[in-house]
């Protein structure tokens, strides 16, 4: 719910800011809102310099992952709506295990089906006349795939690092990339950051701070096909928000194509879900 809404606080952010701008400043505030959190007993125990080293490693591999989903999914939403960002930035629950097969990872028939429904729903979303697919359309697909990659790269390192330093780092990375591009792209004016304070916060404090993290801490235990069909919810808070908060229109297209991206995503992880559930013997 907290992703879903960050698509109209982001939409809304860059009504003041260009989009290198806000994800700098929300990444940074998402870093150090966490910062209180390494007083608590369990983030207080000492690492050795070798650990600390793989901390910064590892979470800035994370780091320039998700700068890089960020960066395409910010400058997308200049182009495209708040809703048909969150459905195709939802795509990942697809890709991801369609990248399972370069570590020949067999991808179910549920995973096809979803493929092939998201594709048609992408086509009521997204393509305009002359099958020109929408500019800011493309661009988060492109981020979709950063972050699949993104929810991989946090599925193997969890179980490894502490959740709080690891959030940290990789927030921290993706501010500072993005501060380095703002500076030569964008004008930074720091009374225009102020008028997208609010924006920011969201972004910063909720949408990073606390979701990122959440999602951290539920991947150390939570399955992963379980996990992926939770989070696709994201789509329907992010047309819902758009429609509330923002105006943006909901037609019957982009409801054709909504649900059948929402199908797909959920037919992508529904047999995933019903072998877990047989391993554990409880009811699908």
């Amino acid at each position: 719910m907290i992703w879903g809404f960050a698509f109209v606080a982001q939409r809304a952010g860059m009504d003041h800011v260009g989009p290198f701008t806000y994800n700098a400043f929300r990444f940074a505030l998402g870093g150090l809102s966490l910062l209180p959190l390494l007083a608590l007993p369990v983030n207080r125990r000492k690492i050795p310099g070798r650990a600390g080293l793989k901390i910064l490693y590892y979470g800035s591999i994370a780091g320039v992952v998700i700068f890089i989903a960020s960066s395409f999914q910010q400058v997308g939403l200049q182009y495209t709506t708040a809703g048909n960002a969150g459905f195709i930035t939802g795509l990942y629950v697809i890709i991801v295990p369609i990248l399972g097969l370069l570590w020949r990872q067999k991808a179910g028939t549920g995973v096809w089906i979803g493929a092939v429904l998201a594709v048609a729903g992408m086509y009521f979303l997204s393509i305009q006349d002359g099958l020109r697919i929408n500019h800011g359309d493309l661009l988060v697909l492109i981020c979709a795939f950063f972050f699949a990659i993104h929810v991989i790269v946090v599925g193997w390192l969890s179980p490894k690092f502490n959740a709080v330093r690891l959030s940290i780092m990789q927030f921290l990375i993706a501010s500072a990339l993005s501060f380095v591009v703002a500076i030569f792209r964008e004008e930074v004016v720091m009374t225009n950051v102020l008028q997208a304070s609010l924006p920011i916060a969201y972004g910063g404090i909720f949408s990073a701070g606390v979701a990122y993290t959440l999602q951290i801490f539920a991947q150390k235990e939570a399955p992963a096909g379980h996990a992926a069909i939770i989070l696709s919810l994201e789509s329907v808070f992010a047309v819902f928000g758009g429609w509330l908060i923002l105006n943006e229109s909901v037609t019957e297209r982009v409801i054709i194509g909504c649900a059948l991206m929402l199908a797909g995503m959920l037919s992508a992880q529904y047999q995933q879900y019903r072998i877990r559930r047989k391993q554990t013997n409880q009811p699908a």
